[in-house]
């Protein structure tokens, strides 16, 4: 018998129903002649709590600091035992078996330590599949693969469980115990990944806060030329008190400028004038598409992903969603006429697009070198009845769709002028931009908020018909939002001084993945550590407290970003396992000796004292599960212990 284990019932059933012979429903798993299809429930084991190694790590002790398992253990998680009953009993009948968890690194993590931890030693293929569409599926099970292949992968995910349990336990146990000396009674959760993101907002505040606004005074002069008229702006020199963007910060050298300038004579000094092309947005990444949907829709990261997991499981309608790739397989382009037209049927805009398109041309998105274990969002083919769905899911359904479609719309082709005039011997400069070929354009908007300008030559003669100084004011940094922080997760070298750091991080993936960054913004959310304030994230007092507490290196993103690079060094088969986790330990060692807790009691001092936000009430002490950071917070001494951890796939501490 020949079992495939998938990582969730939905995929179970597509890879049954691709199956040549009918599927029976059986309890645990379905029955295909010969072939046997079971499932896992995300994540069936979990890192053993400290507990499990040692009964005196119940309690909570800083001498105790680190804790480093000497031989891991995995247990089954409660919910999940039933399941590992029926895997158990179908291994035992199996003579081969076929690992169907998703194409990704936590997929191959969560369905081979089933795997191992059942002791299955026979034959193991691979079955990736990247949509859930009847002949995608068939497709992949014609080409299985040896999953000796993917063995980098699974120990590129099992070094990350280890180490995310390692560093999210002892830090946050060190800092609970500091933070209870300090008289904070209450769970202090201190992660690889939350922990940097909670530093970006506790840094953007802080800027916020401390910003001093400052005028400055822009000068516009409208100008008559031959062809009609403009509007062009001072540009003065350094000899004028600026600031750093070259702003002018005193209003009397414009005003007594634009008093003389009603009815002046000048010139059109210099012309630059050039046709560009530009080729329409890629297809989606989840992370881009959570940018995009938060500015559009006002989505959270969360919501987002959790509506692609409904599109993608429960209506067949999307692609694999937890996606890093913005581009599609060279075979998807050939198929892409007849998938698009079968998807966007039941939709009248989508339909026109569809119409408008031409599948005969072929953009940069359809590239098989950068394509890895996903490709980017796309339609799965299946028809979509938006009346059918949510709003937020005909939303993002047509995000997706319209995406892929604009790959087959020709460039959208500007006439970019820049036009520099030279009037009473100062220079005044305008920017217009004229649509020559709308192309891909109008599937995303029909504005255009870049002015045209009339017919300009070198040399013609400008009057200056009126001019105005504008009394204007610097802006402070605008406050994190879901859209923003998702963007600032992804572009993480952005943050980073270091330049060697930042040339490096430019390379990675940033901080969190695609599946984790929604469920750290929600994590640090429900652990009381960020607020919403209407579409804006701040930092909390305790988060405040927290950061300024920590060592700098455990909240900035250098330290897990590079962390990432490593993980994906080993994915990739370039690097071994063993060598970071032990740098892992010797910093960790050095971040513990830094636990402080009259820096701690500082810390929360002064955020009592600032501007922060308070924690609502529904979140302040309360009983929350800290996901590998320790357990739930509850009223004890320093002598009590705590519950078991537990970790869900694709969380991130």
């Amino acid at each position: 018998m020949r079992l495939i284990v998938a990582e969730k019932p939905s995929l179970a059933r597509a890879i049954a129903a691709a199956l040549p012979t009918p599927a029976v429903r059986r309890e645990g798993y379905l029955e295909a002649g010969d072939t046997c299809v079971s499932w896992c429930l995300g994540h069936l084991l979990e890192q053993a709590p400290p507990e499990a190694y040692d009964p005196r790590y119940q309690q909570w002790r800083l001498d105790d600091l680190p804790i480093v398992p000497s031989r891991w253990q995995l247990v089954p998680r409660p919910q999940a035992r039933g399941q590992i009953a029926v895997l158990r009993k179908l291994l035992k009948r199996a003579t081969s078996v076929v690992h169907a968890g998703d194409p990704d690194r936590e997929g191959q993590l969560l369905v081979q330590e089933v795997l191992d931890h059942l002791g299955w030693r026979g034959p193991l293929q691979r079955l990736l599949v990247q949509d859930l569409n009847r002949p995608a599926v068939a497709k992949a099970l014609a080409r299985l693969e040896d999953n000796q292949r993917y063995q980098p992968l699974f120990a590129a995910a099992e070094a990350r469980s280890r180490a995310d349990w390692l560093y999210g336990i002892n830090l946050t146990r060190a800092w609970t115990l500091i933070g209870r000396q300090a008289g904070y009674d209450g769970l202090l959760s201190v992660g690889r990944v939350q922990t940097p993101v909670l530093g970006l907002v506790v840094r953007r505040d802080r800027e916020i806060a401390a910003f001093e606004p400052y005028p400055f005074y822009p000068l516009w002069v409208d100008l008559a030329v031959a062809a009609g008229e403009l509007r062009a702006w001072w540009l003065p020199d350094e000899s004028q008190p600026l600031d750093a963007q070259g702003r002018l910060l005193d209003p009397r050298p414009a005003q007594a400028l634009a008093a003389r300038l009603p009815g002046s004579q000048g010139r059109l000094a210099t012309l630059e004038q050039r046709r560009k092309r530009q080729a329409a947005p890629l297809p989606y990444s989840l992370s881009a598409l959570q940018v995009d949907a938060a500015r559009r829709f006002g989505l959270s990261a969360k919501r987002v992903l959790d509506v692609c997991q409904a599109l993608y499981e429960r209506h067949q309608l999307i692609t694999y969603p937890r996606s890093d790739c913005r581009y599609l397989p060279a075979a998807h382009h050939a198929e892409a006429a007849r998938t698009l037209a079968s998807a966007c049927q039941h939709d009248a805009t989508l339909t026109q697009w569809v119409q408008g398109a031409d599948f005969g041309r072929r953009s940069k998105a359809w590239d098989d070198a950068k394509v890895g274990a996903h490709h980017a969002l796309a339609p799965s083919g299946r028809p979509a009845d938006l009346a059918r769905l949510s709003r937020d899911e005909a939303n993002l359904f047509r995000l997706i769709a319209r995406n892929v479609l604009a790959q087959f719309y020709p460039p959208l082709e500007t006439f970019e002028t820049q036009a520099l005039f030279e009037i009473l011997d100062e220079r005044f400069q305008a920017k217009g931009r004229e649509i020559i070929e709308p192309g891909w354009k109008p599937l995303f908007t029909t504005r255009d908020d870049v002015p045209t300008l009339p017919t300009l030559h070198q040399g013609e003669a400008a009057r200056v018909l009126g001019a105005e100084v504008e009394s204007r004011e610097t802006r402070p940094p605008e406050p994190f939002n879901d859209a923003s922080l998702i963007k600032a997760m992804m572009n993480i070298a952005r943050y980073v001084d270091d330049p060697a750091v930042k040339r490096t991080l430019r390379e990675t993936d940033g901080l969190g993945t695609e599946a984790t960054r929604a469920g750290i913004i929600e994590t640090l959310l429900t652990r009381g550590y960020l607020v919403r304030e209407a579409k804006a994230l701040r930092a909390s007092r305790t988060g405040h407290a927290l950061i300024d507490s920590l060592p700098p290196a455990a909240s900035q993103p250098e330290r897990t970003a590079l962390w990432e690079q490593r993980l994906t060094s080993i994915a990739e088969g370039n690097a071994a396992a063993q060598p970071f986790v032990d740098a892992l330990l010797a910093d960790l060692r050095q971040l513990l000796g830094q636990a402080s807790a009259g820096k701690l009691d500082q810390a929360l001092k002064a955020a009592r004292q600032g501007a922060a936000p308070d924690a609502p009430k529904a979140t302040r002490g309360k009983r929350q599960t800290a996901k590998r950071g320790g357990g739930q917070s509850r009223r004890r001494t320093a002598s009590k212990g705590k519950p078991r951890t537990r970790r869900a796939k694709g969380s991130s501490s």
